[in-house]
């Protein structure tokens, strides 16, 4: 067995989902482009990690978009030798050298090549990022659909992805939803600033994600408060439009982000996502969501029982759903039991099931 991921130097739900897979099977070997264990889940530190040769250059493993123009000739060069491997992507890693079976678990097509405007926001067309993609995107379209075609069986985590899987790859998909990691279940150290009541958002500060449209609707409820949780590119164009009653707080340990979600009123998903796993997490706690109404948050936002949608991502909107769950009653109950049907047992059944299936074929 072994399994095959994009990078390693995040601590974000895909990794999260590689650490479910770890245990589905253990002693799997994970093979990786990058690997930065400072900047992933220390766990792991307890399994055998093979890199590609990127992953000498340290400046690479702490930042990976760095390494966009050399990303899909290193994954071509990665070889993997095993009877069965469980390809974690969204993007690189089904294009590694794979030998035996393999079942790709997708988390999305590329976002940055085949949803480039949700992905790049409002930069500058003549910025780098915008130019590479304008650049590269014809040759890393061939390369990934290619890629593509070279596996047996593909699994999406959400309607909305297996639709994409479908588009963009003509392949037909299962879907397998990720379990939910975080629990209420652990460990609790708090952190930011403000005490319980607070609104939480949990997510990668990037454009797509929608965090700026977030604080400009708490910067309209002064008499709220919200607390950001996450990193990435957006970090400092953002902490310089926080209002008062907004924090944001990266690097929090699991125990920190459980006495986040214990302690809210509930949590606010403005983005554009392929699945909906923070709702998931959020719910462990009994915690209702107010989500974008689209993407992956269809499959795991039950309206009027784990949380309430709104149309568009922009500040307007965000604050009246804001108001709409203070004047609803929530049942914690309920909402954890519409959770249970996410959870790790029936993820690691079902994928465990899939490779079976693959390898008695």
């Amino acid at each position: 067995m072994a399994i095959a991921h994009d990078y390693l130097t995040q601590r974000g739900g895909a990794e999260r989902v590689v650490l479910a897979m770890l245990r589905a099977f253990p002693g799997a070997t994970v093979h990786t482009l990058l690997y930065d264990p400072d900047g992933t889940f220390p766990e792991f530190r307890d399994a055998r990690v093979v890199t590609s040769s990127l992953d000498r250059i340290g400046p690479l493993r702490r930042n990976h978009r760095l390494a966009l123009p050399v990303l899909a000739p290193a994954a071509s060069r990665m070889t993997v030798d095993a009877d069965l491997t469980i390809v974690s992507t969204s993007g690189w890693a089904h294009g590694f050298d794979v030998r035996g079976r393999s079942l790709v678990y997708c988390y999305n097509p590329a976002r940055w090549l085949y949803q480039t405007d949700e992905y790049l926001g409002d930069v500058s067309a003549l910025s780098p990022q915008a130019m590479a993609v304008r650049v590269l995107g014809p040759a890393l379209r061939r390369w990934d659909r290619r890629a593509a075609g070279r596996h047996d069986r593909y699994v999406a985590i959400s309607s909305v992805v297996r639709d994409r899987i479908r588009t963009t790859y003509g392949v037909d998909a299962d879907i397998i939803f990720p379990p939910t990691v975080v629990s209420d279940l652990g460990g609790r150290e708090p952190v930011g600033p403000f005490d319980a009541g607070f609104h939480l958002l949990v997510s990668r500060l990037l454009p797509y994600k929608n965090v700026d449209q977030a604080v400009a609707a708490f910067a309209r409820l002064p008499e709220e408060r919200l607390l950001v949780v996450g990193r990435g590119p957006e970090e400092d164009r953002l902490r310089r439009t926080l209002p008062d009653n907004v924090a944001l707080v990266s690097g929090v340990s699991d125990d920190q982000l459980r006495w986040a979600y214990a302690q809210s009123a509930g949590l606010v998903a403005p983005s554009i996502e392929d699945y909906g796993l923070t709702p998931l997490e959020a719910g462990a706690f009994g915690k209702p969501t107010l989500a974008l109404r689209g993407g992956g948050y269809l499959d795991t936002v039950a309206e009027g029982l784990s949380g309430l949608f709104f149309a568009r991502p922009t500040a307007e909107d965000i604050s009246d759903a804001v108001l709409r769950s203070r004047e609803t009653v929530w049942h914690a109950e309920a909402i954890v039991r519409h959770g249970e049907q996410f959870s790790e047992e029936r993820f690691r059944s079902r994928l465990v099931s899939a490779a079976e299936d693959l390898l008695s074929a």
